[in-house]
């Protein structure tokens, strides 16, 4: 497999064929360009990209000169955010979903690890989707016809994907994308009723998701952002309004793990702002209360933490959507002890996770890698370092079988 390129720098500067030492070299001319003098060398660049250190205000204007970036955009989105090579998301419209979706099918031999979209293009759709109803979209006038019974079949084959055991599901790419690229052909040229249309929407959405996670666990993260972007249009297509915030808290979530959880936070209070099930509201707050944790804002985490709890608690007449339906008291338990853990409690972080991760079904095998590795961590933090050398052992062995990432 492509080793994935981790930083949006590397990302710009392999593109144009350039060398870490050619990039140094080019900084120090755009330097004398200014008589200005940079002592710019292949080690700086290579510090930049693996996210060590942050160019100081000169180095980034020189960058931007090679770039051809204007340096009001530098300030505006601030580093690495400004670099060129990632793209604008599609806006919500009645006929976006199609293109978004071609465009994800498009992108996934993208190795890239880092989102394919820029934090503020990001915190952008998210208020798009928060403000914006859907419109009715076109249909195709022509083409096969698309009935109730079709768009049935499509959904038990989702389900049944859905339902293999979780090592299987780490091989079922190929899959996924066959059974997305029918449900767009189908969106692009079939013809419907309104309500097998919406059907179709949603079913899509579900299944980009889906293989979002699956790019995800893969650490293909630019072909996942684009997967879940393609998600978000089609489930506010069918005015789902729960569905559209759990494909959003997605994204936030890879903003949180990518480490900018300040976006995160912005795209989640977008996503609450619409959502509609208590499970789903809960879930949200979660994620969101990870993303402050992050950000060492203790007050805001304990608040977001309480919402969690609550909306967890709360009554609800209707099913949870099935994005979430796994949602249960272990995670808050865990993720509060993750959350512990970043604002520097070791000790309740600890009791935490241990308690959280021993009450989780076999079932979930993927989250149990995960909470294996915090696990891991919280031992370290605690100076138990045999313990988390084992634990963290435990979750690779783990992950590793399974084909998600822990880390």
């Amino acid at each position: 497999m492509d080793t994935p390129i981790r930083h949006p720098l590397a990302y710009a500067r392999i593109t144009r064929g350039w060398s870490q030492a050619d990039l140094a070299r080019l900084i120090r001319k755009a330097a004398a360009r200014r008589g200005l003098r940079s002592g710019a060398i292949p080690q700086r660049v290579s510090k930049w990209e693996s996210w060590r250190v942050v160019p100081d205000d000169e180095s980034q204007d020189l960058l931007a000169d090679i770039f051809g970036i204007d340096p009001g955009t530098v300030r505006a989105l601030g580093w690495p955010n400004w670099l060129p090579g990632r793209d604008d998301p599609l806006p919500l419209g009645p006929d976006s979903t199609v293109p978004a979706l071609r465009e994800a099918l498009g992108s996934l031999m993208d190795r890239r690890n880092f989102v394919a979209f820029t934090p503020a293009a990001l915190a952008g759709l998210a208020y798009q989707w928060a403000e914006r109803d859907p419109q009715t979209a076109n249909t195709a006038l022509r083409g096969r016809r698309v009935d109730a019974e079709m768009v049935a079949g499509l959904e038990r084959h989702s389900e049944w994907l859905n339902s293999l055991p979780t090592e299987q599901r780490q091989h079922l790419g190929p899959l996924l994308t066959g059974h997305l690229q029918t449900i767009t052909g189908l969106l692009d040229e079939g013809r419907c009723t309104q309500a097998v249309g919406r059907r179709l929407h949603a079913l899509a959405a579900r299944v980009a998701q889906t293989a979002g996670w699956h790019r995800f666990d893969h650490g293909h993260h630019a072909a996942a952002a684009r997967l879940w972007h393609s998600a978000l249009h089609s489930a506010h297509q069918c005015a789902d309004h729960d569905l559209g915030a759990g494909v959003l808290s997605d994204l936030a979530y890879q903003q949180t793990w990518l480490r900018d959880p300040r976006t995160a936070v912005a795209i989640l209070d977008h996503a609450i702002s619409r959502a509609d099930h208590p499970t789903a509201r809960s879930l949200l707050n979660l994620r969101k209360a990870r993303a402050h944790a992050a950000l060492g804002d203790e007050l805001a985490c304990t608040r977001a933490l309480g919402a969690a709890e609550r909306f967890l608690d709360a009554a609800s007449s209707t099913p949870a959507p099935a994005w979430c339906a796994w949602h249960a008291p272990t995670d808050i338990a865990v993720d509060t002890g993750r959350c512990l853990l970043d604002l520097g409690y070791h000790q309740r972080a600890q009791q935490l996770i241990e308690e959280g991760t021993s009450m989780l079904p076999d079932a979930r095998l993927k989250t149990r890698a995960v909470f294996l590795a915090y696990e891991a961590e919280s031992f370290l933090q605690s100076g138990e370092i045999d313990h988390a050398a084992a634990t963290a052992h435990a979750a690779l062995t783990m992950a590793t079988r399974i084909g998600t990432p822990v880390a």
